[in-house]
This record gives structure tokens, sequence and C-alpha cells, in this order.
């Protein structure tokens, strides 16, 4: 019986890892997407100040060119992330229905012993009025 309540506790515990995990890949690609978003803003404002917004043109900002390499890289890791997360929502799954096996093990185990119980329990009147008898 304790063997079983430490594999539940064992368990819960993987179930919970693997939501921080998927919690904190989605909170890494919301922060991705973010600072896309706000280098999008940055090239388009230094677009704007130099009148120039053809990347290949010899006169074309420094500073958007390198913020658009640094966002094109933000947006390929959230597209690596969006990978990883699929594969952390995998495991989630996986680790809940191993959770859900353990706790239906658990509870057959109970159901077992209560329908035990009565007959021990039946048995051992028996015994006693036969003592006294």
């Amino acid at each position: 019986m304790k063997s079983r309540d430490t594999l539940i506790r064992l368990k819960r515990f993987q179930v919970d890892e693997k939501r921080r995990r998927v919690a904190q890949i989605e909170m890494m690609i919301a922060e991705f997407d973010r600072m896309a978003a706000d280098l999008d803003r940055e090239i388009a404002a230094e677009e704007q100040k130099a009148g120039i917004t053809d990347p290949n043109h010899f006169a074309y900002p420094t500073y958007a060119r390198a913020a658009a390499q640094r966002r094109d890289n933000l947006r390929m890791s959230a597209q690596n992330l969006h990978k990883q997360l699929d594969d952390a929502k995998a495991e989630l799954g996986e680790a809940f229905e191993e959770l859900k096996r353990a706790e239906s093990l658990e509870d057959r185990e109970r159901g077992s012993e209560r329908t035990l119980d009565p007959s021990i329990s039946q048995m051992g009147q028996a015994r006693a009025i036969r003592a006294t008898a």
C-alpha cells in the first residue's frame, strides 16, 4: 500500500513538472513574439526616419538591418519552441495517463480491501462467538 502511495505521489510530481515545462515554453514563445513585434515597430520607425524601406538599398539604416536580423532569429527560435511545446504536451499527456492508471489501480485495490473487510470481520465475530460458547 505504501509503495502504491509513493508511486502515485511520484506520478503527480511528474505531471506537475510537465505542466510547468509546458507553461514555461508557452511563456517563452509569448515573450519572443512580443520582442519580435517590438522590433517590427522599431524597424518601421527607423525606415520612416530614413525614408528608405528597401533593405537592399545601399543607404538602408544599419540599425534596421540588425533589428530585422534579430527579429528573424527570434521568430525562428519561436518556431523551434513550438516543436518543443508539442513534444512537451505529448509528454504531459503520457504522464497524466500514467497517473490515472496508478490511481485506478489504487482505487481497485481499496475496493477489493473493502469487500474483504466485511468477510474478515464476520469470521472474527464467528470465532468470538465460538470462543464464548
